[in-house]
């Protein structure tokens, strides 16, 4: 027969690897969550990034339209409008 280990008959122990099982594997803030909510962060703060730099960008193109010098310039370079008296080529590589 064998024998049970002291330390599993220690109610302090037994309790606190208990406890300890039920916060790791059974609450409803598991490891498993805390990893799965980390992942999403770091996803959603890169996001963030991204639109960060979207919104310099806008801004600057904003800024740029406030000006009717430049205004030729966007209007010419990025939409492709032209004059009356003037054709455009758009060269692309294949």
């Amino acid at each position: 027969m064998q024998r049970i280990p002291s330390w599993l008959k220690n109610k302090y122990i037994l309790t606190s690897l208990v406890f300890g099982i039920y916060f790791l594997f059974l609450d409803d803030w598991d490891i498993f969550t805390l990893v799965r909510q980390k992942r999403k962060l770091s996803q959603i703060e890169q996001q963030d990034a991204q639109m960060s730099e979207q919104l310099k960008q806008t801004k600057k193109t904003l800024y740029r339209l406030h000006h009717l010098n430049e205004l030729e310039a966007y209007a010419r370079s990025e939409k492709f409008f032209k004059r009356d008296d003037e054709e455009i080529f758009v060269v692309t590589k294949k």
